[in-house]
Parts: C-alpha cells; sequence; structure tokens
C-alpha cells in the first residue's frame, strides 16, 4: 500500500536519506546570488522603502499570517520587479507530487508560489511561530525542487517569512546537490530587500535562458 507524505512533513533528513541529497559547501556553486546583479532604479528603491516600512508596521499587530506577509511583502516585490508580466508568469499553489525510489511512498503538497516556467519557486511560510522560520521551510522546498520537471537545468527558491530571505539552489544530479545564499533581514539597518529584489531578477534571467 503507498504512503502519502504531504510535502509540509518533509524534512531535511527524510531527503538525505532517501534522495542522497547533499549541501555543497564549496563557495563556488551558487555564486549566482552574489555575481553579475542588476542595479536598481531609484523608483524601486523608493517603493521598497514604502514595503519595508508598511513590514515594520505589520510587525506591531501580530500574529503576521502567511497570506498578510504574502499581501504585504512578498506580492509588492515581485510586482515591482515586474515578475507578473511577459515572459514570466506566477502560478499559485499546484498540487506536486514526489515519489520516492523503490519505496511505496509518494510526498504530496501543494507550492505557495511557482514562478518562471517552472524554474523558480518562491515559498512563504507563516511567521506567527517561532519555529516557522525559513529554516523550517527548507526542506519542504527543496522537495518541491527535487520534483522539477527540468531536472536537467539548476533551478532556484526563495524561501521569506517577510522578515527574513534566503535563495536556495539546486543541481537534480547524482547525487542532488544544493546549496544556500547568506539570509536577508527586512528589518537590518538600510534595506536589504534592494538586495533581495537584486537577486530575484538575476536568477530569474538565469532560470528563463534556454527556455522556450
Amino acid at each position: 500500500m503507498t504512503q502519502t507524505l504531504p510535502a509540509k512533513d518533509v524534512n531535511i533528513r527524510y531527503l538525505i536519506d532517501n534522495f542522497g541529497l547533499q549541501k555543497n559547501q564549496d563557495e563556488e556553486f551558487f555564486r549566482e546570488w552574489q555575481d553579475n546583479l542588476p542595479e536598481l532604479t531609484d523608483l524601486e528603491k523608493q517603493l521598497l522603502d514604502k514595503v519595508k516600512a508598511g513590514f515594520i508596521n505589520l510587525t506591531d499587530y501580530p500574529p503576521v499570517l502567511e497570506n498578510v506577509v504574502r499581501m504585504a511583502v512578498v506580492d509588492p516585490i515581485l510586482f515591482i520587479g515586474g515578475f507578473f508580466l511577459y515572459p514570466l508568469y506566477i502560478r499559485s499553489e499546484p498540487a506536486i507530487n514526489l515519489a520516492v525510489e523503490d519505496e511505496d511512498i509518494i510526498i504530496k503538497g501543494k507550492i505557495d508560489t511557482l514562478v518562471l516556467k517552472d524554474q523558480f519557486w518562491a515559498m512563504v511560510i507563516e511567521s506567527k511561530k517561532a519555529e516557522f522560520s525559513t529554516e523550517a521551510g527548507r526542506g519542504q522546498i527543496l522537495a518541491y525542487m527535487l520534483a522539477n520537471p527540468h531536472p536537467s537545468r539548476p533551478n532556484y527558491g526563495m524561501i521569506s517569512t517577510g522578515g527574513g530571505f534566503i535563495f536556495v539552489k539546486l543541481v537534480n544530479g547524482e547525487p542532488p546537490q544544493y546549496a544556500l545564499s547568506k539570509m536577508f533581514i527586512t528589518i537590518n539597518p538600510g534595506n536589504e530587500l534592494y538586495d533581495v529584489l537584486r537577486i530575484l531578477k538575476r536568477l530569474t534571467q538565469i532560470a528563463l535562458e534556454g527556455i522556450d
């Protein structure tokens, strides 16, 4: 009898044991979040300043729920970056199945936001509880990325609580390997949302290369 496992219940240890997933520690493996980042316009910076101010205001009225974070922080960043415009598209919450080789187990779940023609995943994690951090979403988003319909190409993800952003790269080889960017914190001095948008734009360029 096939066992169904919600993707939200999948952790890193499960992916290591069942898919041979490895974390690549080589700094050169995931340079895309640091190199050749585009510059932002003054208007983009002004809009991101408003997004940051809105998030800070939002945290004064807890709990900060997933749909509110998406509406106040993640969606505005995607809008400012032009991610709703052709040739990009955003498809929300499609069901994705991931089968474990040689076992009667299927990982099932829903991803929060699917961007860039199945090459970039953006996940919003509820932040009303301390344990719902970007770390809590790492196993879940990597499970979705392992089910990528374009396994021959590197694919990318972003996990956000609104208060923090981290980027993920997965190369689905033998064995599959992944790496993480540093954490970008919304309330840090300055505005680290500038970096978030610059990285999103860069990963967009890479993800679209070679896709019809």
